[in-house]
């Protein structure tokens, strides 16, 4: 009965977050392909790992996911970009529908096996089913006091 509860909250606010997310200044999503030197197609090499650090590394919040902020291509994915947005955290979105090298490498990088894959403060911090439960606990919300206002 309360998950249905919830279930019903949520589709209740997501008209608001998406009111939300068209007034803020959108942001363009990082193009690591462009970034990359040619590389094989399969396998995480030295330099998409170093590109996928510095990606971490130069933003609080990190979200790949499929598509972008402004135009999810995936229903897990659109779920995280709204959580984000609630909050009004301003994270960095990467598209790894552009570039089979970055997907198939992420999925190594982070030894987790779907998307969308949300880093905050350089930690991996889970995918959207995570991203869910930490938000309906009020976990995710303590984390993102304590990481983001240090």
């Amino acid at each position: 009965m309360l998950a249905q509860q919830r279930t019903v909250m949520a589709a209740r606010t997501r008209p608001a977050l998406a009111r939300a997310m068209s007034l803020r200044p959108a942001r363009a999503p990082i193009a690591v392909k462009a970034m990359m030197p040619g590389t094989p197609a399969s396998g995480l090499n030295p330099e998409l790992r170093a590109t996928i650090d510095k990606v971490i590394q130069n933003n609080k919040v990190v979200l790949f996911m499929k598509g972008t902020k402004q135009f999810p291509m995936c229903g897990f994915s659109n779920s995280v970009v709204q959580i984000l947005t609630a909050f009004n955290v301003p994270f960095q979105d990467v598209n790894i529908l552009e570039d089979d090298r970055l997907r198939s490498g992420m999925k190594e990088y982070s030894q987790w096996p779907t998307f969308p894959q949300v880093y905050i403060n350089g930690e991996f911090v889970g995918g959207a089913d995570i991203m869910i439960q930490m938000y309906q606990s009020g976990e995710l919300a303590e984390l993102f006091e304590r990481e983001l206002n240090s």
